[in-house]
């Protein structure tokens, strides 16, 4: 496990974080800087096919040492967020770690808090110093990927298909995947290993749209403004309390889906409303559409033609609705997490994943944890102990023929 968290240790120290502003892909050039190192990694463990693209996608393939021609791929992403420092990551590890509060830099890691504390009592915690994200999110899926790659290579008597591996950019941001090549790749199936607890296996994911809508107002001076005034603000706000005010994210969990309102600009002449809109379910989602579009029409009755617009763009989809026709990907993790002795345990992912976009792409890709916890903020943290049953078990995954 020295290895592993030598390996983690490393790249968490390699800022990455992508950027909402950039206009390419990748977002940020350094991320780069992570590709360039994992790329001399993976040359010198002797992988073959070791590609890095003008968009930082990283891939290389070890070649079955059995008689199996089955290609199972490996997938994790090099970015961290961009709404939180990913810079001068100074990773704290408690070995041996004893239940207890652990106070950082401004910050508590509490077991009140955070119960999933109890459960990692007497086992290796890594965590940031309370100033940064500490990157495990997904900086202990490279690393898992790449320390299985080099136990692999270095016990040849270990039996595996053949296994092809990718480092993508900017998946926080939800773009980096888009130019990532399926075909070249050439995996039966794959894996992105970027969630949470080891023995999870997520392959249910929202239906994603993206809404906005405009006002249209008539702005005229306030002291003659009887019977003429139409104010764009008061009518956005009154086209928001038209939706279900108990389909909102604070409200929900499971599967239920949401509206979420991200952003809202508004004066007297015009509004805009920013919306996410979520359900696993497609036929809920496209309920949900349809009801902000009625709700656009009763507002142009009231209100004349052209007050309000609404336009909406679908994201992304469950990937469940093609994974279901192929499910040997669940089937070989979640037998290979039973054979060393867990139990899989299945959420549905209240976002998105890359894995999402891939299966519509037509690589069908679940996701596994990394051992990973608190991301997207000064509490993460990681457990060692699980980043290295995750390692054993997409050994077990690509062991099995």
């Amino acid at each position: 496990m020295e290895k592993l968290l030598e390996r983690f240790l490393r790249y968490v120290k390699i800022n990455t974080m992508s950027s909402e502003e950039g206009t390419k892909t990748p977002s940020t050039v350094e991320q780069f800087d992570l590709a360039n190192l994992l790329k001399n990694e993976l040359e010198n463990l002797g992988l073959k096919d070791i590609k890095l693209t003008d968009e930082c996608i990283l891939t290389a393939s070890l070649k079955s040492n059995c008689d199996s021609d089955l290609t199972i791929g490996f997938i994790a992403h090099l970015d961290t967020i961009p709404g939180f420092s990913g810079k001068n990551v100074n990773p704290q590890v408690f070995k041996n770690y004893d239940g207890k509060k652990i106070v950082l830099k401004g910050i508590t890691l509490d077991p009140l808090d955070f119960p999933f504390l109890i459960d990692l009592k007497g086992k290796t915690l890594i965590t940031t110093d309370g100033t940064t994200v500490l990157g495990a999110d997904d900086k202990a899926g490279v690393a898992i990927i790449m320390q299985m790659l080099a136990d692999l290579k270095s016990n040849p008597e270990i039996k595996h298909v053949n296994i092809k591996v990718a480092f993508t950019p900017d998946e926080e941001i939800g773009g980096g995947i888009s130019s990532f090549n399926v075909k070249d790749f050439g995996a039966d199936f794959a894996y992105t290993v970027d969630g949470g607890k080891f023995n999870e296996i997520n392959y249910e994911n929202f239906n994603a749209a993206h809404a906005i809508v405009k006002i249209n107002g008539l702005d005229i001076h306030p002291g003659s403004a009887k019977n003429h005034m139409k104010n764009a603000s008061l009518i956005a706000m009154e086209f928001h309390n038209m939706l279900p005010q108990n389909e909102a994210p604070m409200y929900t969990d499971g599967y239920e889906g949401f509206y979420h309102l991200c952003e809202i600009k508004g004066e007297v002449g015009n509004s805009i409303l920013d919306y996410i809109l979520r359900d696993h379910d497609l036929k809920k989602l496209n309920i949900k559409k349809q009801l902000m579009q009625d709700a656009a029409t009763f507002l142009n009755k009231k209100y004349g033609a052209n007050t309000c617009t609404v336009e909406i763009k679908d994201s992304y989809y469950n990937m469940y609705e093609l994974l279901k026709k192929d499910m040997r990907s669940v089937e070989f993790a979640k037998n290979a997490i039973f054979s060393l002795g867990y139990t899989p345990t299945t959420e549905p992912i209240r976002g998105g994943t890359d894995g999402a976009k891939l299966t519509q792409m037509g690589l069908n890709t679940p996701n596994l944890g990394t051992g990973g916890y608190n991301c997207h903020g000064p509490y993460e943290c990681a457990c060692l102990e699980e980043m290295k049953i995750v390692e054993d078990i997409i050994i077990k995954i690509v062991t099995t023929k």
